[in-house]
């Protein structure tokens, strides 16, 4: 049969997205009623209410008169628990773990994959449909404990949120579905290449801890061998840290803590060095608009972005290529 053939015949079928949102609606059912999903929802929302409930305590004990206060409730702490942001920076990266790492290989040890095909649903409509359920269901509990942390703060402050503050929670809460995206795709990719979930588990939680613990110390030793500073000059000296920044970069969890600390503290000023105008300004503490604020950290939300789509494609083409038997 030609090609035209093909394509007539498919077309005739229905669309390459035809069940997709039949897989996104299963899918999130699936993930917001298992054991699995309950236990890290309540995980999450244990340590965000300890968190808050320490920063609350924090604020009110330190600080009398603050243009950001609902800011600090994510970036504050208080000994022995620290602040919720350091908390969101394993927790996220866990969950979307949890998520996605049998999302494929789990249809193939059920031997369904072949009966879900054998439906009017294509495999770009599965994968796409998967990715998607697991994204909104992130996003849907990530929306829930930023309420949960705002409501805290109005009840506990006495005071509702200011607008610029409301528009800066709502660009850190993209920022960190952004940045749940990136393990959801590492972890549908891997579920893509092994067969075995626990294999897949292990791998994307060994990639997470590699970054999270280990990245940092490996870049400190690759700048120096990349730009050696040979004489001593100041432009070897920047060039050494550009370098190390660069390297540091390579990490998610690098570009969503920079992110964070830009949105939720205003008076940060720059990423890097400092120069003697904004060394002036982070000392008066003058807050920077939101719009430069989110100029400020626009290509590391563009990396988080870029690295998902990346990801996703990747689990695209190797699903794509896998051979499927009834």
């Amino acid at each position: 049969m030609s090609q035209h053939v093909l394509r007539r015949e498919r077309a005739r079928e229905g669309s390459p997205w035809t069940g997709m949102w039949a897989v996104v609606a299963k899918e999130m059912a699936d993930n917001l009623t298992s054991a699995r999903m309950h236990i890290l929802e309540l995980l999450i929302a244990l340590t965000a209410v300890g968190a808050v409930y320490g920063a609350i305590q924090e604020i009110m004990n330190t600080i009398s008169e603050d243009r950001f206060l609902f800011l600090k409730l994510f970036t504050e702490g208080r000994l022995p628990m620290p602040a919720f942001l350091e908390f969101l920076g394993f927790l996220v990266p866990l969950l979307a773990i949890a998520m996605s790492f049998d999302a494929i290989n789990g249809e193939f040890n059920r031997r369904t994959m072949s009966r879900i095909l054998a439906q009017p649903i294509y495999r770009d409509a599965l994968l796409f449909g998967k990715f998607l359920a697991h994204l909104f269901t992130l996003a849907l509990v990530l929306t829930a404990i930023w309420l949960l942390i705002i409501g805290l703060g109005i009840v506990r402050l006495g005071l509702p949120p200011s607008g610029e503050e409301m528009a800066r929670l709502l660009w850190f809460l993209l920022a960190t579905i952004f940045y749940g995206g990136i393990w959801l795709a590492l972890a549908m990719v891997l579920s893509i290449e092994f067969r075995q979930p626990a294999t897949a588990a292990l791998s994307a939680i060994a990639v997470w801890l590699f970054f999270a613990v280990f990245w940092k110390m490996i870049a400190n030793v690759l700048a120096p061998v990349i730009s050696p500073v040979r004489y001593g000059f100041p432009e070897e000296q920047l060039r050494l840290v550009q370098t190390q920044l660069f390297l540091w970069r390579l990490s998610p969890n690098t570009l969503y803590g920079e992110i964070a600390m830009a949105l939720l503290r205003p008076e940060i000023r720059v990423m890097g060095f400092i120069s003697p105008v904004q060394l002036s300004g982070a000392i008066l503490g003058t807050p920077l608009p939101l719009s430069q604020s989110l100029l400020l950290v626009w290509p590391q939300m563009t990396g988080l972005v870029a690295a998902t789509i990346l990801l996703f494609a990747l689990g695209y083409v190797l699903f794509q290529r896998q051979e499927i038997r009834a």
